[in-house]
């Protein structure tokens, strides 16, 4: 998901992740169904989060050592990864889930059971309300895929529902009839704006959620060769050479009636994303360099990677987040990223732990509460565990650990520490239809969002630990060697 878009000017809007995007934002639903969402979720979510906001943000005294031994981690410039790490790739032993992780499995199902439009084959980004993105839709392939492989759905349910979504994703009206829009009305395929379900709206498109896209589509059609001829038929529907330019990702943003052609991405989510596009030949050498863009910065004793890119030079934050590392490796091995900047980046959240002994997996996600999105950050624009807005407000009461990224770090690493994240998860998130986004640190209780793209990538990651390797590889996924840049 990229942060490089305008948002949209709406006050209640959350990012339809990865963004995870990553960063197109949507809105639950538009300011008439504000109160009907909240209503929805729980009345007294709202009455527990008048939490002050003030120079300690209402946090009792452990909370305030927390954020001031967050404030006192960030030490200088970081450690580079030596070249010699820099093409480390991980594999882990095939092996059946557990009783208990099969248990996860289905109930993360539970949440696609309940949101599936049968009649589009698509999903609702957040539970019960009919909008969704690209982002999302690729990850309820992945969690159909999943599901099938995981023996949660037969294989009737399976063709059926796949079929009716590449059927939807190969006619579906896109923006100026070149690329998806960047969110439409799960039920009519409407393409809209944020909030704005009912009316046609055309709002642009994004490169980073069509990227993560790219990759399902090849999982799709390498895998089960029976829809091979309608995921190619997807592709072929699209004007995908507009997605890159020079070797890099372009999305447009309409802003005051006017179209914008962006550049998208920052290091994490440009280059996963790129290497979507780059399996279908497109050339987008210069999205996944790794290292021009590159800078290391020490927090809690870790080098972490980021990108010199941030909002001060050039106007979109450089939020480092785990989603990124976790779907890179679950999908690809590290192929668009070095495993050593996904260790470093889960090293210095582990050692928050020891420091703090506060459980963190973060990255970005929904809120069950305004501002209803955050990007819960190891570090961006300089500040170290921000949890922040696209509009850079700063919410550390809100900061939670996310149900996703705690998964999704267990199953590529497996180690003490992410084992007692996995079963946080399990013992505290779960959820009516589905797992709940994450767990509030100050608030002790939990973040009841819950989304297709957090349940999505629950069910991927244990799809990755049945198979024991890459989901592409597993696919046997083939790249195309021309590149197309027009």
């Amino acid at each position: 998901m990229s942060s490089d878009f305008k948002p949209p000017l709406l006050g209640w809007s959350i990012l339809s992740a990865v963004g995870g995007v990553v960063t197109v934002i949507v809105a639950i639903a538009g300011l008439e169904n504000l109160s009907a969402y909240l209503h929805q979720i729980d009345a007294s979510v709202v009455a527990r989060s008048k939490i002050t906001t003030a120079k300690d943000g209402g946090m009792n005294p452990g909370e305030q050592l927390v954020t001031k031994l967050d404030a006192q981690s960030m030490s200088g410039s970081g450690t580079p990864v030596p070249s010699a790490e820099m093409a480390a790739r991980a594999y882990i032993d095939a092996n059946n889930l557990t009783p208990a992780e099969i248990a996860v499995a289905r109930q993360a199902w539970a949440y696609f059971q309940k949101n599936w439009q049968q009649k589009t084959g698509l999903v609702n980004s957040v539970s019960g309300f009919e909008s969704v993105t690209m982002w999302d839709q690729a990850a309820a392939i992945a969690a159909l895929v999943s599901a099938r492989e995981l023996d949660l759905v037969s294989a009737t349910e399976f063709q059926t529902k796949l079929r009716q979504t590449l059927k939807t994703l190969a006619t579906m009206p896109l923006y100026k009839g070149q690329l998806p829009n960047k969110v439409y009305n799960s039920k009519t395929l409407i393409p809209v704006s944020y909030g704005q379900l009912s009316k046609r709206q055309e709002i642009g498109w994004s490169a980073i959620d069509l990227g993560r896209m790219s990759i399902w589509l090849k999982i799709v059609g390498s895998k089960y060769p029976q829809f091979k001829n309608q995921t190619e038929a997807v592709w072929k529907h699209w004007q995908v050479a507009r997605l890159v330019k020079n070797g890099q990702m372009f999305g447009t943003a309409v802003s005051k009636g006017k179209e914008e052609y962006n550049q998208e991405g920052r290091l994490g989510y440009e280059n996963y994303a790129a290497y979507g596009l780059k399996l279908w030949g497109l050339d987008v050498q210069k999205a996944l360099d790794t290292k021009t863009n590159t800078a290391f910065i020490g927090i809690y004793g870790q080098g972490v990677p980021y990108d010199k890119r941030d909002f001060d030079n050039s106007e979109a934050n450089n939020y480092v987040l785990s989603e990124p590392y976790i779907l890179d490796g679950i999908e690809t091995g590290f192929q668009s990223l070095p495993k050593a900047y996904a260790d470093r980046v889960l090293a210095a959240q582990e050692a928050r732990y020891k420091a703090t002994n506060q459980l963190t997996a973060v990255t970005e996600d929904n809120l069950d509460r305004a501002p209803y999105f955050v990007y819960n950050s190891l570090f961006v624009n300089g500040k170290p565990w921000a949890n922040i807005t696209d509009k850079r407000q700063n919410h550390p009461e809100l900061r939670f650990l996310s149900a996703k990224a705690a998964i999704g770090w267990h199953v590529l690493y497996n180690t003490e520490y992410t084992q007692k994240l996995f079963s946080f998860v399990e013992t505290n998130l779960k959820a009516d239809g589905g797992w709940y986004n994450g767990y509030y640190e100050v608030l002790k209780e939990p973040n009841k969002a819950q989304t297709a793209n957090n349940n999505g990538v629950i069910l991927q990651s244990l799809l990755y630990k049945k198979v024991g390797k890459p989901l592409i590889i597993w696919a046997g996924v083939k790249p195309i060697k021309k590149t197309i840049d027009k």
